[in-house]
């Protein structure tokens, strides 16, 4: 677990500072990364996480309903993040405060939940379910915040100075494992009941389907086949099916 926190912590520092260290960063580099994390983050959804939650002993008949509400969360979340969590590099209308704030909300909550999912290799042992090679799902959460950080970098280094920056980029960095040390210690000392967790984890597979599904529709808003996007999302769903299957 505290490998996972220093992964987590300093990669959204490291990319979040490529603003400051690399600025030449090109942004269809920045997209193709984008969409590599965006095809391994639903790929991971697909064939780890959600197979999971139907295999545990948690209320399967319900989970279906849990992912669509996760989906739907997300979507709020998204009108106060503006989508920088996946990829928009653009303040919100209005005063540059309030812009601030909202955004710092919406990913906070966000990358909140997220890491609870990271709990789930014990959580999930315990709850009856066959839980895969946990680092797969760590990787994914990484892929999918470091374009992310960057992308919050860029938006605040707009509006704000590059201390300020780095203050709410440490805020945001310690959002994940904020949430994975809340949910561990939250079930494991049995403020919940252990049925929660598939409600939990349910809302945040929901949130990734609308996530890595987004990344997709906006990586081709003109329906135009683009060789290298196409093959940078095979790439990522193969790996995926590596990671999963043969490691």
């Amino acid at each position: 677990m505290v490998i996972n926190f220093i992964l987590l912590f300093f990669t959204v520092l490291l990319a979040g500072s490529l603003v400051f260290f690399a600025p030449a960063f090109k942004e269809k580099y920045f997209k193709l990364f984008l969409v590599f994390a965006g095809s391994y983050l639903f790929s991971i959804t697909i064939l780890h996480i959600i197979p999971e939650l139907f295999e545990s002993d948690f209320d399967s008949a319900k989970m279906g309903l849990y992912i669509l509400i996760g989906f739907l969360l997300q979507q709020l979340l998204e009108f106060l993040s503006s989508g920088i969590e996946h990829g928009h590099i653009h303040l919100p209308h209005g005063p540059k405060s309030k812009g601030v704030l909202t955004i710092m909300l919406g990913l906070f909550i966000h990358a909140f939940l997220e890491g609870t999912l990271l709990s789930h290799g014990s959580l999930m042992g315990e709850s009856g379910g066959h839980v895969h090679n946990e680092n797969t799902l760590l990787l994914g959460i990484i892929l999918h915040k470091g374009p992310a950080a960057f992308a919050l970098a860029a938006v605040l280094s707009q509006v704000l100075t590059k201390r300020w920056t780095l203050v709410l980029l440490i805020v945001f960095a310690l959002a994940s494992p904020l949430g994975m040390l809340s949910s561990t210690y939250i079930f494991q000392s049995g403020l919940l009941e252990k049925q929660w967790i598939g409600v939990l984890f349910g809302l945040v597979s929901g949130g990734f389907l609308h996530i890595s599904t987004t990344i997709f529709f906006e990586s081709s808003p003109h329906h135009k086949l683009q060789l290298n996007k196409l093959l940078v999302s095979f790439l990522a769903a193969g790996l995926a099916i590596i990671s999963e299957f043969l490691i």
